[in-house]
């Protein structure tokens, strides 16, 4: 592509990320659809998500003749991906399976030797994951073979790779989803057809948000739209979390072109219920630090307040967060477990702390993250497959003798037939597939059950359609192996349903364009803030910072530190140029997360990942500093004590279980130190723990709390 023309418009700036991002969004809005008629404003966000808020608040405004608005809003991605259809309706998007069979085969066919290092590379079962992961980031970026100078050979190797990849989805009229924007770009400025005559002509002005989330294709993208539109954008100072991965730069870099006008400082906290027992629910001291690193104003006599919860393991702290939600909704009338976000680092981490919350009695309303080999009904139909195939019979009958009842090899071969989708497809209807997963699986859990054996149809389409594969049981067996093994969280869509009453999991960084009553921040360890900086584990990361064309920023300077993340932290405090710039981007995260919290924030670290001798972890250097600051008080919460409630039949088996071990080490801790222990507590605790056990309870139970005593009392055989 040629030089990227300027953008021509205006630039709104906030000066910090601000609570009342929302609400200067709807004002900002309500301003230009004064002037064009609201049909004619086209609103561009760049991630699509927090796109629902977005579209509440948009909706909450109203015309001068005070009817309510109907906004168009879409992401950047969607609108560009519209945008190709409108050229052609028949091109056919790729789904990630099936790219994960094509790139494998064109990396097996290349005729050009592997480098040492991919070669024992491929020996590691995460290999085609992050090869794929990579080679994404690239297609995003339009990095081509051809544009390197002297690249790595690794990297010369993997590009040339890609650019094969996409020679061949060419030639099968397939487009891949990381090429959506670049492709749509193309063809507005080359006006292919009329296409751009045909597209603007829909609107009159151009309304975009999280401006400095923009990447150099996106700015393009966006000068080829509106050529012929008012553009008008929306940034925050110090908000660039994603595009900083990728592009050094503070927002003010990107507006050549543009008008630029900084809002006024802090709006005014609106009329919102917030939780008045806080000594300040406004978080701003917090969040301003975390993003700008300033301190404290001499004349501020207001102090923020966090809640802390330390934990000794992972699974410790997804418990206290859980009873402490629980508590949290005992406490504040009007709350619903839709007004409580749980934030961790990557989405890699969603489907674990979901699944815990679970368990603990915590509704969520995150779906779409499982994995496909944690999904029983996808278990069930991959050895539906191999039974047919050339796999071992004898483990793929008893998976399904396990799942399916009354079944018999008639079973199968009634089902079984020389259209490998639709024998799949008979098996679903004959053994009643789909009404098993409802009855046997919670309404969140059959739903990404659903989805599990949607995306097996598909695959079993693709396998019929194509030809890269063959169109029988081994092929399909091989490609739904493949699929399984490299199936990763971080390439699908999270998705959320506040009105299912849940609580939402999700990645940090998706609570940019969120706000939630109650936020809690989870993993605050060394380890994550700031934590490594791979695009992926591909290569080490001694590695990245020798190689320029790595498609993220490896190399940057001490003046692309400061001005990305003015004013820049001291050199000597955070080492090289490459661990500043990744230390900083990690902190603007917690800074996104804590924005989000109207009424309480909650930082959450652990000592160990899990039970047992793990390496310990130390909290994050931000959390510490939070602890230094005289404008901002960190409240211990203790979620275990021995008044706290206990929520969830999973967390009450794991209470009555430890009961007896707690109370001996409470006791042996006492008398150890000279203390007086009050035997009476102990005894009226085991007669209420008694009293339960002679309930209705699963004898199981009775026996294992049983024998937990036994052994505390030294009683090691029974």
């Amino acid at each position: 592509m040629t030089a990227a023309p300027d953008l021509e418009g205006t630039l709104k700036l906030l000066p910090e990320p601000s609570p009342d991002l929302l609400e200067v969004v709807a004002a900002e809005y309500a301003t230009l659809v004064d002037e064009y008629d609201p049909r004619n404003v086209l609103v561009l966000k760049r991630h699509p998500a927090g796109l629902e808020r977005v579209r509440e608040a948009l909706a909450g405004c109203e015309s001068t003749n005070g009817t309510p608005l109907s906004p168009r809003l879409e992401s950047l991605p969607e609108h560009a991906s519209k945008v190709l259809e409108e050229y052609d309706p028949t091109l056919d998007r790729l789904a990630y399976e099936e790219r994960i069979e094509l790139l494998s085969l064109v990396i097996a066919g290349a005729k050009r030797d592997i480098p040492p290092y991919l070669e024992r590379a491929r020996e590691h079962d995460s290999f085609a994951r992050d090869v794929g992961q990579l080679l994404l980031e690239a297609t995003r970026q339009a990095i081509r073979h051809e544009d390197l100078e002297d690249p790595h050979e690794c990297l010369d190797f993997l590009y040339a790779m890609n650019d094969r990849f996409h020679e061949e989805l060419r030639t099968r009229g397939l487009l891949e989803r990381a090429d959506v924007i670049p492709r749509a770009t193309a063809l507005l400025e080359a006006d292919a057809d009329g296409l751009r005559s045909r597209v603007c002509s829909s609107f009159d002005a151009v309304f975009v948000l999280e401006f400095e989330e923009c990447r150099r294709l996106d700015r393009r993208y966006l000068a080829a739209l509106t050529a012929d539109a008012e553009l008008v954008c929306l940034g925050e100072r110090h908000a660039s979390v994603e595009r900083t991965r990728v592009e050094p730069g503070s927002v003010d870099d990107l507006a050549a072109g543009l008008e630029m006008t900084v809002l006024e400082g802090p709006h005014p906290a609106s009329d919102r219920d917030v939780d008045r027992t806080a000594p300040n629910s406004d978080h701003r001291a917090i969040t301003r630090w975390l993003a700008t690193g300033e301190p404290a104003e001499e004349s501020s006599t207001e102090t923020a307040t966090a809640r802390r919860i330390r934990s000794t393991t992972t699974r410790e702290q997804e418990r206290q967060v859980a009873t402490e939600i629980q508590a949290l909704l005992d406490r504040n009338e009007g709350w619903r477990y839709d007004d409580v976000a749980v934030a961790v680092p990557t989405v890699e981490r969603v489907p674990t702390v979901r699944d815990r919350l679970r368990n603990a009695g915590v509704p969520t309303a995150t779906i779409g993250t499982a994995a496909l080999a944690d999904d029983p009904a996808v278990a069930e139909l991959y050895a539906f497959v191999a039974y047919n195939g050339d796999g071992d019979h004898e483990v793929a009958r008893n998976r399904l003798a396990a799942r399916v009842p009354d079944f018999s090899p008639a079973l199968v071969e009634s089902c079984t037939g020389s259209s490998v989708r639709r024998s799949l497809e008979r098996w679903i209807l004959r053994t009643d597939l789909k009404s098993r997963i409802v009855t046997e699986q919670a309404p969140v859990d059959a739903r990404e059950s659903f989805d599990g054996v949607r995306r097996v149809l598909e695959i079993a389409r693709f396998v019929e359609e194509t030809d890269v594969v063959a169109p029988n049981w081994e092929g399909l067996a091989r490609m739904l192996r493949r699929t399984i093994e490299y199936d990763a969280p971080y390439v699908h869509e999270v998705e959320t349903r506040p009105e299912r009453g849940g609580v939402t999991v999700c990645a940090i960084a998706d609570l940019k364009y969120d706000s939630r009553e109650a936020v809690f921040l989870l993993d605050l360890v060394e380890r994550q803030y700031p934590g490594e900086h791979h695009l992926t584990r591909l290569f080490p990361e001694t590695w990245l910072e020798s190689m320029p064309n790595y498609p993220a920023v490896t190399d940057p300077s001490p003046v692309d530190v400061e001005r990305t993340f003015a004013p820049a932290p001291p050199a000597a405090e955070l080492g090289t140029a490459f661990e500043a710039y990744h230390a900083e981007r990690a902190r603007r995260k917690l800074a996104i997360g804590t924005r989000a919290a109207r009424s309480r924030l909650y930082c959450c670290s652990y000592e160990r990942e899990a039970g047992g001798l793990r390496r310990t972890h130390a909290e994050s250097r931000y959390l510490k500093g939070l602890e230094r600051r005289r404008d901002v008080s960190l409240e211990d919460v203790d979620a275990r004590g021995r008044d706290a409630r206990i929520y969830g039949e999973a967390n009450a088996l794991e209470a009555a279980l430890a009961q007896p071990w707690g109370e001996l080490e409470r006791v042996l801790g006492e008398a150890s130190t000279g203390g007086e222990v009050d035997l009476v507590e102990t005894e009226a605790l085991f007669e209420e723990l008694a009293v339960v056990l002679d309930g209705d309870v699963d004898e199981d139970l009775r026996e294992a709390v049983r024998s937990q005593f036994e052994f505390a009392a030294g009683e090691v055989r029974r």
